[in-house]
């Protein structure tokens, strides 16, 4: 079958990628102000939403910035997925599949890339869902299981004909988890042989990679990933560069703050605020010192107090790295 609900038309090819304990609904929100085309939630299990587990319906809550925006979900049980799907689609503009996630956790139940080495449980999967819900249907997979079993092709043909509205690939196999390096040529390969949007993951973590990735693929957009974390100005970057070819450098601590403001409108939860404040310092002069003190903070008010100190140094580093980027691309 083809789905009846087609990809939507992306602002820009730059998409955050869904992360587990990443992308909260704040985080979203900022990513989505500073350029992503798409934003999307943590991947949810569709079971953990049917019966109602609170801390799941608290990670379904979008920010009216996030258009459009999708929701990913998860599970071994159709079923459930599936009755998911039609509880949540009036507040989502797509509904993703994962069939990508290595961690045992997740592969231990038959669900994330375990499906991988099911490829028509996969289009069964996909057909179900596509044909339960009027939102466009995706899917998110990595290249094989490993090295020697290879499927992206198969599965992408089959998601096609199944109603799938466009097809991720992570250029790792699930034996690699995040390790070695992403294949982007098995995922240009998939490009082009199927009809349906490609998007394209792995190992893009500054605008040149993304370019290179882009020109190298020919995918229709790029799955931003570890690259963003604690860094959601990349994504002006992403778009400025290859526009311009060119882009600015920025404040970090800055867009923390901004996060957090964010954060305390959705009330999240201090561990994960904390987490963030880590992710935000990595990368810039004094970062060290500073996750150093943000260890021993016990509320956000102390990471307040951190803070203020380091954004200072952060604007003297960004505009030397500035300078010194646009000497380097000139």
């Amino acid at each position: 079958m083809k789905h009846k609900a087609a990809f939507p038309k992306l602002a820009s090819p730059a998409i955050l990628s869904p992360m587990a304990g990443v992308t909260d609904v704040a985080f979203r929100a900022l990513c989505k102000k500073y350029g992503a085309g798409l934003t999307c939630t943590e991947f949810l299990s569709g079971t953990a939403i049917v019966r109602g587990n609170l801390h799941t319906l608290d990670m379904l809550k979008t920010d009216p910035i996030e258009t459009p925006v999708a929701v990913q979900l998860f599970g071994s049980s159709v079923d459930d997925v599936v009755s998911a799907a039609r509880l949540v689609e009036n507040d989502f503009d797509l509904i993703d599949v994962n069939c990508g996630c290595p961690a045992w956790k997740v592969i231990k139940t038959g669900a994330g890339s375990e499906m991988l080495k099911k490829p028509e449980g996969i289009a069964t999967f996909i057909n179900k869902l596509a044909s339960a819900v009027s939102k466009p249907v995706t899917l998110k997979i990595r290249i094989g299981i490993d090295e020697q079993n290879i499927n992206a092709l198969e599965i992408a043909r089959l998601a096609e004909d199944a109603g799938a509205a466009a097809i991720a690939i992570h250029g790792r196999t699930q034996k690699q988890g995040y390790s070695g390096i992403a294949n982007w040529d098995i995922i240009r390969t998939v490009k082009e042989k199927v009809n349906i949007p490609v998007i394209g993951n792995g190992d893009v973590f500054t605008p040149e990679d993304f370019k290179k990735r882009l020109d190298q693929s020919g995918v229709d957009a790029i799955l931003v990933a570890r690259g963003a974390i604690g860094n959601p100005y990349l994504f002006t970057q992403i778009n400025d560069y290859l526009k311009n070819g060119k882009y600015p450098e920025t404040d970090r601590i800055a867009h923390f703050f901004e996060f957090l403001e964010l954060a305390e409108k959705y009330n999240l939860k201090y561990p994960l605020i904390l987490t963030h404040a880590m992710s935000f310092t990595k990368g810039i002069r004094g970062g060290a010192e500073m996750r150093d003190k943000l260890s021993r903070a016990k509320s956000v008010e102390e990471i307040r107090g951190f803070l203020p100190q380091a954004t200072k140094l952060n604007s003297d580093e960004a505009a030397v790295r500035s300078d010194s980027a646009a000497q380097a691309r000139n």
